[in-house]
């Protein structure tokens, strides 16, 4: 957070979303982004990490990379009782848009869940993919609207923009943590979300097509 605040906010001075603290709006996109980057990370290694188990007793195999978005979700929790103090300290009281928060964690976890079933089934045949992993969360974390406002992106690019999952999560979870201050492209998070459901059902796919392999792979 200090980190962009410094960087977008004081150096290149991009304007936050309204008159939002600068370093709030940061954090407000540092969440979605973390649980989503965690998830993926994790959900990805996790038959790996769990290949005796895997080889050794049949359960439905979508369970490994679930139970891993779960503890994503718990340190995500954690952070989020960091950013109530953090809206204590800068005195921004939250608006009734919170109400809609839970629906932008569901699209936070969709987001996730399906890119990284499709990773894992990779992972699975192909080891080395694993080294991968790191420099596509990296890119990510720079071409998402962690630490600056979706608004400083021009309006004829933000449909392409959208293509990007994440980008309507960070905008939804700002929008509700923000309040007034923040406004919602429409366009955008319609798009975000049929790409995430898009993902969803190519991941689910992709992962159920070679489950019954995963024992003898690994």
């Amino acid at each position: 957070m200090l980190v962009f605040t410094i960087v977008f906010g004081r150096i290149a001075k991009l304007p936050s979303d309204g008159t939002a603290p600068y370093p709030l709006m940061v954090f407000a996109g540092l969440l979605p982004w973390t649980f989503f980057s965690t998830g993926l990370t994790e959900a990805s290694n996790s038959l790996i990490t769990n290949a005796n188990l895997i080889s050794k007793v049949y359960f439905p195999r979508l369970i490994m990379p679930t139970a891993t978005l779960a503890v994503a979700l718990v340190d995500f929790l954690i952070s989020f009782g960091i950013l109530l103090v953090l809206m204590v300290w800068f005195q921004f009281v939250p608006s009734w848009r919170m109400l809609f928060l839970p629906l932008f964690i569901l699209l936070a976890f969709i987001s996730s869940i399906g890119p990284a079933l499709w990773i894992t089934a990779l992972n699975v045949k192909y080891r080395d993919f694993r080294y991968i992993i790191p420099f596509i969360v990296q890119f990510g974390l720079y071409v998402s609207p962690v630490g600056f406002s979706s608004s400083v992106i021009p309006e004829n690019w933000r449909l392409i923009y959208s293509l990007n999952p994440v980008v309507g999560v960070i905008d939804g979870f700002r929008w509700c943590v923000l309040g007034a201050q923040s406004h919602l492209y429409l366009p955008s998070l319609v798009l975000s979300v049929s790409v995430a459901i898009f993902c969803l059902w190519f991941g689910i796919r992709r992962f159920r097509k070679m489950e019954k392999s995963f024992a003898d792979l690994i």
